[in-house]
Protein backbone atom coordinates (compact mmCIF):
# COMPACT_ATOMS: atom_id res chain seq x y z
CA UNK A 1 0.00 0.00 0.00
CA UNK A 2 1.44 3.65 -0.88
CA UNK A 3 1.12 6.91 0.44
CA UNK A 4 -0.08 10.09 -0.77
CA UNK A 5 3.03 12.19 -2.69
CA UNK A 6 3.52 15.42 -1.10
CA UNK A 7 2.69 17.89 -3.80
CA UNK A 8 5.73 20.77 -4.56
CA UNK A 9 4.35 23.74 -3.88
CA UNK A 10 6.17 26.04 -5.92
CA UNK A 11 5.16 24.70 -9.52
CA UNK A 12 2.19 26.47 -11.00
CA UNK A 13 0.39 25.29 -13.79
CA UNK A 14 -3.31 25.28 -15.56
CA UNK A 15 -3.30 22.38 -17.95
CA UNK A 16 -2.40 19.08 -17.79
CA UNK A 17 1.09 16.49 -17.92
CA UNK A 18 1.04 15.06 -20.96
CA UNK A 19 3.71 12.08 -21.19
CA UNK A 20 3.79 11.30 -25.28
CA UNK A 21 5.72 8.02 -25.52
CA UNK A 22 6.83 7.47 -29.19
CA UNK A 23 7.63 3.69 -29.41
CA UNK A 24 10.06 2.15 -30.95
CA UNK A 25 12.26 5.85 -31.49
CA UNK A 26 15.84 6.09 -30.57
CA UNK A 27 19.13 7.49 -31.44
CA UNK A 28 20.86 5.96 -34.41
CA UNK A 29 24.20 4.29 -34.19
CA UNK A 30 24.51 4.26 -37.62
CA UNK A 31 23.74 7.31 -40.57
CA UNK A 32 22.89 4.29 -42.42
CA UNK A 33 19.28 3.16 -41.71
CA UNK A 34 17.98 5.55 -39.73
CA UNK A 35 14.45 6.29 -40.43
CA UNK A 36 13.97 8.86 -37.62
CA UNK A 37 17.10 10.94 -39.22
CA UNK A 38 15.91 10.26 -42.41
CA UNK A 39 12.71 11.66 -41.65
CA UNK A 40 11.44 15.09 -42.20
CA UNK A 41 10.51 16.31 -38.97
CA UNK A 42 10.15 19.89 -38.51
CA UNK A 43 8.01 19.57 -34.85
CA UNK A 44 10.80 17.34 -33.02
CA UNK A 45 13.96 19.25 -34.71
CA UNK A 46 12.17 22.41 -33.56
CA UNK A 47 11.51 21.06 -29.89
CA UNK A 48 15.00 19.47 -29.98
CA UNK A 49 16.37 23.25 -30.67
CA UNK A 50 13.71 25.07 -28.36
CA UNK A 51 13.88 22.57 -25.28
CA UNK A 52 16.24 20.79 -22.41
CA UNK A 53 16.68 17.29 -23.47
CA UNK A 54 18.76 14.20 -22.87
CA UNK A 55 19.42 10.60 -24.14
CA UNK A 56 18.15 7.53 -21.96
CA UNK A 57 19.32 3.78 -22.00
CA UNK A 58 16.60 1.53 -23.48
CA UNK A 59 18.41 -1.63 -22.95
CA UNK A 60 20.22 -4.51 -21.61
CA UNK A 61 21.08 -3.66 -17.63
CA UNK A 62 19.95 -0.30 -17.47
CA UNK A 63 16.18 -2.11 -17.60
CA UNK A 64 17.14 -4.85 -15.65
CA UNK A 65 17.60 -7.40 -18.81
CA UNK A 66 20.41 -9.87 -18.24
CA UNK A 67 23.29 -7.79 -20.28
CA UNK A 68 23.93 -5.11 -22.41
CA UNK A 69 24.03 -7.16 -25.32
CA UNK A 70 19.96 -7.76 -24.68
CA UNK A 71 18.42 -5.29 -26.81
CA UNK A 72 15.48 -3.38 -25.30
CA UNK A 73 12.05 -4.02 -25.89
CA UNK A 74 8.76 -2.14 -25.13
CA UNK A 75 7.58 -4.25 -22.18
CA UNK A 76 10.61 -3.70 -20.30
CA UNK A 77 10.99 -0.07 -21.42
CA UNK A 78 7.54 0.82 -20.09
CA UNK A 79 7.94 -1.32 -16.74
CA UNK A 80 10.68 0.99 -16.49
CA UNK A 81 9.12 4.22 -17.27
CA UNK A 82 6.27 3.49 -14.82
CA UNK A 83 8.10 2.35 -11.96
CA UNK A 84 11.42 4.39 -12.24
CA UNK A 85 13.26 1.62 -10.86
CA UNK A 86 15.22 -0.82 -12.46
CA UNK A 87 13.99 -4.94 -11.82
CA UNK A 88 15.46 -7.98 -13.00
CA UNK A 89 12.81 -9.25 -15.97
CA UNK A 90 11.28 -11.99 -17.16
CA UNK A 91 14.65 -13.13 -19.95
CA UNK A 92 17.02 -12.99 -16.56
CA UNK A 93 14.62 -14.53 -13.53
CA UNK A 94 14.60 -17.67 -16.60
CA UNK A 95 17.43 -17.66 -17.00
CA UNK A 96 19.16 -17.60 -13.08
CA UNK A 97 16.02 -20.28 -12.64
CA UNK A 98 17.48 -22.75 -15.16
CA UNK A 99 21.34 -22.12 -14.67
CA UNK A 100 20.64 -22.60 -10.90
CA UNK A 101 18.44 -25.23 -11.23
CA UNK A 102 15.62 -24.09 -9.14
CA UNK A 103 12.62 -24.34 -12.07
CA UNK A 104 13.43 -28.37 -12.14
CA UNK A 105 13.13 -28.06 -8.15
CA UNK A 106 9.43 -26.87 -8.53
CA UNK A 107 6.15 -28.31 -8.36
CA UNK A 108 4.98 -27.32 -11.93
CA UNK A 109 8.10 -29.16 -13.48
CA UNK A 110 7.44 -31.69 -11.61
CA UNK A 111 4.01 -32.04 -12.08
CA UNK A 112 4.34 -32.08 -15.76
CA UNK A 113 7.17 -34.33 -16.46
CA UNK A 114 5.16 -36.80 -14.01
CA UNK A 115 1.99 -36.98 -15.80
CA UNK A 116 3.67 -37.78 -19.38
CA UNK A 117 5.85 -40.52 -17.84
CA UNK A 118 2.93 -41.42 -15.63
CA UNK A 119 0.81 -42.31 -19.78
CA UNK A 120 4.19 -42.40 -21.54
CA UNK A 121 3.05 -39.49 -23.35
CA UNK A 122 4.98 -36.37 -25.32
CA UNK A 123 5.91 -33.52 -23.84
CA UNK A 124 5.78 -30.27 -25.74
CA UNK A 125 7.22 -27.14 -26.41
CA UNK A 126 5.65 -24.04 -27.90
CA UNK A 127 7.50 -20.66 -28.61
CA UNK A 128 9.93 -19.06 -30.71
CA UNK A 129 12.80 -19.86 -31.58
CA UNK A 130 15.68 -17.32 -31.67
CA UNK A 131 17.80 -15.92 -28.93
CA UNK A 132 16.22 -12.59 -28.84
CA UNK A 133 15.11 -12.39 -25.54
CA UNK A 134 12.57 -10.29 -26.38
CA UNK A 135 10.24 -13.32 -25.94
CA UNK A 136 12.25 -16.37 -25.56
CA UNK A 137 15.68 -17.61 -25.65
CA UNK A 138 16.85 -21.21 -27.50
CA UNK A 139 19.28 -21.94 -24.46
CA UNK A 140 16.51 -22.22 -22.18
CA UNK A 141 14.72 -24.48 -24.43
CA UNK A 142 17.41 -26.54 -25.02
CA UNK A 143 18.19 -26.90 -21.54
CA UNK A 144 14.81 -27.78 -20.99
CA UNK A 145 14.49 -30.34 -23.18
CA UNK A 146 17.70 -31.68 -22.17
CA UNK A 147 16.80 -31.41 -18.73
CA UNK A 148 13.49 -33.50 -19.93
CA UNK A 149 15.60 -36.73 -21.18
CA UNK A 150 17.79 -36.81 -17.94
CA UNK A 151 14.24 -37.40 -15.88
CA UNK A 152 13.37 -40.27 -18.61
CA UNK A 153 10.79 -38.70 -20.58
CA UNK A 154 10.50 -40.41 -23.69
CA UNK A 155 9.17 -38.81 -26.37
CA UNK A 156 9.45 -34.94 -26.72
CA UNK A 157 8.12 -32.64 -29.42
CA UNK A 158 9.15 -29.22 -30.15
CA UNK A 159 6.06 -26.62 -32.39
CA UNK A 160 9.02 -23.70 -33.42
CA UNK A 161 7.97 -20.07 -34.24
CA UNK A 162 9.85 -18.39 -36.47
CA UNK A 163 10.98 -15.02 -35.26
CA UNK A 164 12.54 -12.15 -38.12
CA UNK A 165 11.81 -9.42 -35.77
CA UNK A 166 14.13 -9.17 -32.49
CA UNK A 167 16.62 -11.30 -34.44
CA UNK A 168 17.46 -10.91 -38.34
CA UNK A 169 14.43 -10.98 -40.47
CA UNK A 170 16.11 -14.18 -42.56
CA UNK A 171 17.70 -15.76 -40.20
CA UNK A 172 15.47 -18.86 -39.37
CA UNK A 173 17.68 -21.51 -40.62
CA UNK A 174 20.30 -20.55 -37.94
CA UNK A 175 18.53 -21.46 -35.31
CA UNK A 176 16.40 -24.62 -36.72
CA UNK A 177 19.41 -26.90 -38.67
CA UNK A 178 21.81 -26.56 -35.69
CA UNK A 179 18.94 -26.59 -32.95
CA UNK A 180 17.89 -30.11 -34.95
CA UNK A 181 21.29 -30.95 -34.87
CA UNK A 182 21.29 -30.61 -31.42
CA UNK A 183 18.32 -32.86 -30.89
CA UNK A 184 19.75 -35.73 -32.83
CA UNK A 185 22.49 -35.98 -30.85
CA UNK A 186 20.34 -36.12 -27.57
CA UNK A 187 18.30 -39.04 -29.25
CA UNK A 188 18.77 -42.69 -28.65
CA UNK A 189 16.88 -45.68 -28.74
CA UNK A 190 14.80 -44.62 -25.38
CA UNK A 191 14.57 -41.04 -26.04
CA UNK A 192 12.97 -39.59 -29.20
CA UNK A 193 12.79 -35.58 -29.86
CA UNK A 194 12.06 -33.60 -32.99
CA UNK A 195 10.16 -30.49 -34.37
CA UNK A 196 7.02 -30.90 -35.16
CA UNK A 197 5.68 -27.52 -36.66
CA UNK A 198 5.91 -23.97 -37.06
CA UNK A 199 5.44 -20.48 -38.53
CA UNK A 200 6.09 -17.21 -38.68
CA UNK A 201 5.11 -14.91 -35.88
CA UNK A 202 2.94 -12.57 -37.11
CA UNK A 203 1.09 -15.46 -38.67
CA UNK A 204 0.30 -17.85 -36.19
CA UNK A 205 -0.17 -18.49 -32.49
CA UNK A 206 1.60 -15.29 -31.11
CA UNK A 207 -1.37 -12.27 -31.26
CA UNK A 208 -1.93 -9.82 -28.80
CA UNK A 209 -3.99 -7.70 -27.52
CA UNK A 210 -7.08 -9.82 -29.16
CA UNK A 211 -6.01 -7.93 -32.08
CA UNK A 212 -6.20 -10.66 -34.47
CA UNK A 213 -7.54 -14.41 -33.16
CA UNK A 214 -7.31 -15.94 -36.74
CA UNK A 215 -3.74 -16.10 -35.38
CA UNK A 216 -4.35 -18.04 -32.76
CA UNK A 217 -6.65 -20.28 -34.89
CA UNK A 218 -4.17 -20.97 -37.14
CA UNK A 219 -1.77 -21.58 -34.62
CA UNK A 220 -3.95 -24.30 -32.93
CA UNK A 221 -4.73 -26.20 -35.89
CA UNK A 222 -1.12 -25.96 -36.63
CA UNK A 223 0.37 -26.67 -33.35
CA UNK A 224 -2.46 -29.11 -31.29
CA UNK A 225 -4.36 -30.61 -34.67
CA UNK A 226 -1.72 -31.12 -37.24
CA UNK A 227 -3.39 -29.78 -40.10
CA UNK A 228 -1.48 -27.65 -42.58
CA UNK A 229 0.96 -28.10 -45.41
CA UNK A 230 3.11 -31.04 -44.46
CA UNK A 231 6.64 -30.88 -45.11
CA UNK A 232 9.30 -33.49 -44.39
CA UNK A 233 12.03 -31.27 -42.52
CA UNK A 234 11.50 -27.61 -41.17
CA UNK A 235 14.13 -26.84 -43.22
CA UNK A 236 12.53 -28.38 -46.67
CA UNK A 237 9.51 -26.42 -44.92
CA UNK A 238 11.34 -22.62 -44.50
CA UNK A 239 13.16 -22.81 -47.58
CA UNK A 240 10.05 -23.62 -49.97
CA UNK A 241 7.74 -21.50 -48.26
CA UNK A 242 10.00 -18.55 -49.02
CA UNK A 243 10.82 -19.21 -52.11
CA UNK A 244 7.02 -19.44 -53.13
CA UNK A 245 6.17 -16.23 -50.70
CA UNK A 246 9.24 -14.50 -51.07
CA UNK A 247 8.17 -13.44 -47.16
CA UNK A 248 10.45 -12.45 -44.21
CA UNK A 249 10.87 -15.07 -41.39
CA UNK A 250 8.35 -13.57 -39.10
CA UNK A 251 5.52 -13.67 -42.42
CA UNK A 252 6.35 -16.95 -43.40
CA UNK A 253 2.77 -19.62 -43.42
CA UNK A 254 2.42 -22.20 -40.76
CA UNK A 255 3.54 -25.82 -41.46
CA UNK A 256 3.44 -29.30 -40.16
CA UNK A 257 5.70 -32.01 -40.47
CA UNK A 258 5.29 -35.12 -41.33
CA UNK A 259 6.42 -39.27 -41.76
CA UNK A 260 4.45 -41.16 -43.88
CA UNK A 261 1.86 -38.72 -44.77
CA UNK A 262 0.68 -38.12 -41.21
CA UNK A 263 1.85 -35.04 -38.56
CA UNK A 264 4.71 -36.18 -36.01
CA UNK A 265 3.47 -34.30 -33.26
CA UNK A 266 -0.19 -33.71 -32.79
CA UNK A 267 -1.11 -33.09 -29.05
CA UNK A 268 -3.12 -35.45 -27.59
CA UNK A 269 -5.06 -36.19 -24.13
CA UNK A 270 -2.55 -36.81 -21.24
CA UNK A 271 0.18 -34.42 -22.72
CA UNK A 272 2.23 -32.29 -20.99
CA UNK A 273 2.63 -28.64 -22.88
CA UNK A 274 4.94 -25.69 -22.01
CA UNK A 275 4.87 -22.13 -23.75
CA UNK A 276 8.44 -21.30 -23.40
CA UNK A 277 8.48 -17.90 -24.25
CA UNK A 278 8.49 -15.83 -20.99
CA UNK A 279 6.73 -12.10 -22.02
CA UNK A 280 3.19 -11.99 -21.69
CA UNK A 281 1.38 -10.00 -24.30
CA UNK A 282 1.52 -12.54 -26.96
CA UNK A 283 1.18 -15.35 -24.73
CA UNK A 284 -2.04 -14.56 -23.17
CA UNK A 285 -3.82 -15.49 -25.80
CA UNK A 286 -2.69 -18.71 -26.76
CA UNK A 287 -2.67 -19.60 -23.19
CA UNK A 288 -6.33 -19.45 -23.24
CA UNK A 289 -6.87 -21.46 -25.98
CA UNK A 290 -5.76 -24.17 -24.09
CA UNK A 291 -7.34 -23.34 -20.58
CA UNK A 292 -10.29 -21.89 -21.06
CA UNK A 293 -13.49 -24.43 -21.00
CA UNK A 294 -15.36 -22.08 -23.17
CA UNK A 295 -14.12 -20.64 -25.87
CA UNK A 296 -16.08 -18.19 -28.29
CA UNK A 297 -13.22 -16.61 -30.24
CA UNK A 298 -13.13 -19.63 -32.55
CA UNK A 299 -14.07 -23.10 -32.63
CA UNK A 300 -10.92 -25.54 -30.93
CA UNK A 301 -12.65 -29.08 -33.14
CA UNK A 302 -11.10 -30.63 -29.85
CA UNK A 303 -9.20 -29.83 -26.59
CA UNK A 304 -7.18 -32.02 -25.93
CA UNK A 305 -6.60 -33.22 -21.89
CA UNK A 306 -3.20 -31.90 -21.14
CA UNK A 307 -1.07 -30.21 -18.03
CA UNK A 308 -0.73 -26.93 -19.24
CA UNK A 309 2.27 -24.46 -18.43
CA UNK A 310 3.93 -21.36 -18.91
CA UNK A 311 6.96 -20.16 -18.52
CA UNK A 312 5.89 -17.24 -16.21
CA UNK A 313 2.79 -16.24 -15.03
CA UNK A 314 1.69 -13.66 -18.14
CA UNK A 315 -0.83 -11.82 -15.85
CA UNK A 316 -0.64 -11.62 -12.04
CA UNK A 317 -4.06 -10.27 -11.68
CA UNK A 318 -5.86 -12.63 -13.96
CA UNK A 319 -3.55 -15.23 -12.47
CA UNK A 320 -2.94 -16.64 -16.17
CA UNK A 321 -1.24 -19.46 -16.72
CA UNK A 322 -2.93 -21.67 -13.79
CA UNK A 323 0.24 -23.06 -14.24
CA UNK A 324 4.01 -21.68 -14.37
CA UNK A 325 7.71 -22.27 -14.08
CA UNK A 326 9.11 -19.18 -13.19
CA UNK A 327 7.66 -16.68 -10.91
CA UNK A 328 7.63 -13.06 -12.70
CA UNK A 329 9.32 -9.54 -11.77
CA UNK A 330 6.99 -8.16 -8.30
CA UNK A 331 7.06 -4.72 -9.73
CA UNK A 332 5.28 -2.09 -7.09
CA UNK A 333 4.90 1.09 -6.26
CA UNK A 334 4.33 2.40 -9.36
CA UNK A 335 3.43 5.92 -10.83
CA UNK A 336 0.05 5.44 -11.33
CA UNK A 337 -0.54 3.75 -7.79
CA UNK A 338 1.06 6.67 -6.57
CA UNK A 339 -0.88 9.03 -8.25
CA UNK A 340 -4.51 7.86 -8.25
CA UNK A 341 -3.70 7.29 -4.05
CA UNK A 342 -2.93 11.44 -4.30
CA UNK A 343 -5.82 11.74 -5.70
CA UNK A 344 -4.60 12.54 -9.47
CA UNK A 345 -6.74 12.08 -12.77
CA UNK A 346 -4.83 9.98 -15.16
CA UNK A 347 -5.93 9.54 -19.01
CA UNK A 348 -4.15 6.63 -20.94
CA UNK A 349 -4.57 6.24 -24.87
CA UNK A 350 -3.24 4.21 -27.57
CA UNK A 351 -4.14 1.50 -30.65
CA UNK A 352 -4.82 -1.76 -30.02
CA UNK A 353 -1.05 -2.74 -30.61
CA UNK A 354 0.02 -0.50 -27.81
CA UNK A 355 -2.91 -0.14 -25.57
CA UNK A 356 -1.71 -2.63 -23.29
CA UNK A 357 1.86 -0.88 -23.20
CA UNK A 358 0.63 2.19 -21.59
CA UNK A 359 -1.84 0.57 -19.36
CA UNK A 360 -0.60 -3.20 -18.29
CA UNK A 361 2.77 -2.95 -18.73
CA UNK A 362 3.16 1.09 -17.71
CA UNK A 363 1.42 -0.66 -14.35
CA UNK A 364 3.97 -3.76 -13.47
CA UNK A 365 2.15 -5.89 -15.44
CA UNK A 366 -1.37 -5.44 -13.71
CA UNK A 367 -4.63 -5.49 -15.45
CA UNK A 368 -7.04 -3.09 -14.79
CA UNK A 369 -6.88 0.39 -13.63
CA UNK A 370 -6.00 1.44 -9.70
CA UNK A 371 -9.19 3.86 -9.66
CA UNK A 372 -12.52 3.52 -11.46
CA UNK A 373 -12.98 7.30 -10.62
CA UNK A 374 -9.38 8.59 -11.09
CA UNK A 375 -8.27 6.83 -14.33
CA UNK A 376 -9.95 6.32 -17.95
CA UNK A 377 -8.64 3.85 -20.70
CA UNK A 378 -9.21 4.24 -24.03
CA UNK A 379 -8.26 1.78 -27.20
CA UNK A 380 -8.48 3.07 -30.74
CA UNK A 381 -8.61 -0.09 -33.15
CA UNK A 382 -5.79 -1.13 -35.07
CA UNK A 383 -5.77 -1.01 -38.93
CA UNK A 384 -5.81 -4.77 -40.05
CA UNK A 385 -3.53 -4.26 -43.11
CA UNK A 386 -0.09 -4.47 -43.00
CA UNK A 387 1.39 -1.50 -41.41
CA UNK A 388 3.57 -0.97 -44.00
CA UNK A 389 0.69 -0.25 -46.26
CA UNK A 390 -0.47 2.45 -43.48
CA UNK A 391 2.30 3.53 -42.06
CA UNK A 392 0.53 6.52 -40.13
CA UNK A 393 -1.28 3.88 -38.66
CA UNK A 394 -4.03 5.60 -36.01
CA UNK A 395 -1.91 8.29 -34.98
CA UNK A 396 -4.18 11.68 -35.87
CA UNK A 397 -7.16 9.41 -34.06
CA UNK A 398 -5.18 9.09 -30.75
CA UNK A 399 -4.16 12.53 -31.35
CA UNK A 400 -7.49 13.95 -31.95
CA UNK A 401 -8.83 12.37 -28.65
CA UNK A 402 -6.22 13.53 -27.00
CA UNK A 403 -6.40 17.20 -28.16
CA UNK A 404 -10.09 16.66 -26.70
CA UNK A 405 -9.08 15.58 -23.37
CA UNK A 406 -6.75 18.61 -23.17
CA UNK A 407 -9.54 20.59 -23.79
CA UNK A 408 -11.48 19.30 -21.77
CA UNK A 409 -10.04 19.94 -18.78
CA UNK A 410 -10.73 17.11 -17.00
CA UNK A 411 -7.27 15.32 -15.78
CA UNK A 412 -4.19 16.09 -14.66
CA UNK A 413 -1.83 13.23 -16.39
CA UNK A 414 -2.59 12.41 -20.02
CA UNK A 415 -0.13 9.71 -21.17
CA UNK A 416 -0.18 7.95 -24.91
CA UNK A 417 1.99 5.81 -26.45
CA UNK A 418 2.05 6.75 -30.85
CA UNK A 419 3.27 3.04 -31.76
CA UNK A 420 4.59 3.87 -35.44
CA UNK A 421 7.96 3.85 -35.16
CA UNK A 422 7.85 0.14 -33.20
CA UNK A 423 5.58 -1.94 -35.62
CA UNK A 424 6.02 -0.19 -38.91
CA UNK A 425 9.75 -0.45 -37.81
CA UNK A 426 9.42 -4.22 -37.54
CA UNK A 427 8.31 -4.52 -41.13
CA UNK A 428 11.72 -3.56 -42.69
CA UNK A 429 10.32 -1.26 -45.32
CA UNK A 430 12.76 2.11 -44.81
CA UNK A 431 10.72 4.10 -46.92
CA UNK A 432 7.46 3.30 -44.86
CA UNK A 433 9.15 4.00 -41.95
CA UNK A 434 10.65 7.06 -42.84
CA UNK A 435 6.17 8.04 -43.88
CA UNK A 436 5.66 6.66 -40.30
CA UNK A 437 7.60 9.16 -38.18
CA UNK A 438 6.56 11.87 -40.85
CA UNK A 439 3.19 11.17 -39.94
CA UNK A 440 3.88 10.72 -36.14
CA UNK A 441 5.80 14.43 -35.89
CA UNK A 442 2.41 15.96 -37.63
CA UNK A 443 0.25 14.58 -34.54
CA UNK A 444 2.74 15.56 -32.23
CA UNK A 445 3.22 19.46 -33.28
CA UNK A 446 -0.71 19.36 -32.76
CA UNK A 447 -0.84 17.83 -29.94
CA UNK A 448 2.26 20.41 -28.44
CA UNK A 449 0.05 23.43 -29.53
CA UNK A 450 -3.00 21.95 -27.78
CA UNK A 451 -0.46 21.64 -24.61
CA UNK A 452 0.60 25.14 -24.69
CA UNK A 453 -2.91 26.75 -25.34
CA UNK A 454 -3.69 24.95 -22.19
CA UNK A 455 -0.96 26.16 -19.77
CA UNK A 456 0.01 22.18 -19.33
CA UNK A 457 3.47 20.26 -19.67
CA UNK A 458 4.00 17.90 -22.81
CA UNK A 459 7.22 15.30 -21.94
CA UNK A 460 8.32 13.39 -25.09
CA UNK A 461 9.82 10.04 -24.37
CA UNK A 462 10.65 6.37 -26.12
CA UNK A 463 10.90 2.93 -24.70
CA UNK A 464 13.24 1.63 -27.11
CA UNK A 465 14.77 2.47 -30.08
CA UNK A 466 13.84 -0.01 -33.94
CA UNK A 467 13.21 2.81 -36.65
CA UNK A 468 16.67 4.23 -35.91
CA UNK A 469 18.31 0.74 -36.74
CA UNK A 470 16.39 -0.46 -40.32
CA UNK A 471 19.45 -2.01 -41.31
CA UNK A 472 20.63 -5.80 -39.99
CA UNK A 473 23.53 -5.91 -37.72
CA UNK A 474 25.04 -8.31 -35.34
CA UNK A 475 24.74 -7.89 -31.82
CA UNK A 476 28.19 -6.84 -31.60
CA UNK A 477 27.60 -3.89 -34.27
Amino acid sequence: MVKPLQKLGKIKRKGPVVLLIMDGVGFGKYKEGDAVAAAVTQTLDRLYRENPWTKLKAHGTAVGLPSDDDMGNSEVGHNAMGCGRVFSQGAKLVANSIETKAMYEGDTWKKLIRNVKEHDSTLHFIGLLSDGNVHSHIDNLKAMVAQAKVEGVSRVRVHALLDGRDVGELSALEYFQPFEAFLEELNDEDFDARIASGGGRMVITMDRYNANWKMVEKGWHTHVLGEGRLFASPTEAIETLRKETGAIDQDLPPFVIAEGGKPVGTIEDHDSVILFNFRGDRALEITKAFEAEELIEFDRKRRPNVEYAGMMEYDGDLHVPAQYLVSPPAIDRTLAEYLTKSGVRQFSISETQKFGHVTYFFNGNRSGKFSETLEEYVEIPSDTVPFEERPWMKCAEIADRVIEEIESGKWDLIKLNFPNGDMVGHTGVYQAVVCSMEGMDLQIGRIEKAVRDAGGVLMITADHGNADDMYEHTKTG
